[in-house]
């Protein structure tokens, strides 16, 4: 065995007590140029848009050709008119999970207006959409916001068929 290692390991220890034992400076806060803006997002806290429901008007009972529309609030009420006679008991408005920041305010942006495709290309439109989010949405102190969304199909003629469509929800922080 050498004594170098041990001897090694004795003058670098005695350099960490060296260095513990030595003043630190203080930090002066007023030396550095003050901060005006708000610091950027972490990478890791960008906003994440999850749909946890599906909007879902189920079946529309129709009592035949004509104008009719069918609305679904985000509290899961329903009603019905016109041409539309009643909508199926499984209908249910959608909910939406956004994460992000704790504490950030966001921009919801909802379309006022989509429409929906069948297969044979029929189109009915959807509007009147509709949310029970805040006036201010903010994220909570997890940085999760929750909300339901629901609104108004309409029809005129025959709509018979399974209707499709994509509602664009586009968030960003304020």
């Amino acid at each position: 065995m050498t004594r170098i290692a041990p001897f090694a390991f004795c003058t670098a220890a005695l350099a960490a007590i060296a260095a513990a034992s030595a003043p630190l400076p203080a930090q002066c806060r007023l030396c550095a140029a003050p901060v005006t803006q708000r610091a950027a997002p972490d990478a890791r806290k960008a906003i994440r848009l999850e749909i946890e429901t599906r909007l879902n008007f189920d079946r529309l009972v129709l009592l035949g050709e004509g104008e009719g529309s069918a609305l679904l609030r985000p509290d899961g009420s329903r009603s019905a008119g016109g041409s539309i006679a009643d909508i199926g008991p499984r209908a249910m408005a959608g909910s939406v999970t956004i994460t992000g920041e704790p504490g950030r305010a966001l921009r919801i942006d909802l379309p006022s207006r989509i429409e929906l495709y069948a297969l044979g290309g029929s189109t009915i439109s959807f509007d009147q959409v509709d949310s029970d989010l805040p006036a201010v949405p903010r994220l909570d102190s997890a940085g999760r916001l929750s909300f339901r969304l629901g609104g108004r199909i309409r029809i005129r003629g025959d709509a018979e068929g399974e209707y499709r469509g994509d509602l664009p929800i586009t968030v960003d922080y304020q």
